[in-house]
């Protein structure tokens, strides 16, 4: 499933590359150079990022439900 980001989020993300290649290596990368990075991050390391999250999500979805019992239960007749 490949990941799409809305184009304000791909315009944020290719200024701050080009920002940080500048300070940080003195390069000065273009629009569509930094364009091209996003599109690379995205395909080759978006996945497993992505992965991750769905597996912390998992294992928080797991362990709330595992509480239910315990958040939710209400004793049954009391008198």
């Amino acid at each position: 499933m490949p990941i799409e980001l809305p184009k304000e989020t791909s315009e944020r993300l290719q200024a701050s590359i080009r920002r940080y290649l500048l300070e940080q290596w003195d390069q000065d990368i273009g629009d569509l150079k930094a364009r091209l990075l996003v599109d690379f991050v995205l395909k080759e390391i978006g996945p497993s990022l992505y992965n991750l999250g769905v597996g912390d999500a998992q294992t928080r979805i797991a362990e709330m439900v595992s509480e239910l019992d315990a958040v939710c239960h209400e004793p049954e007749m009391r008198y």
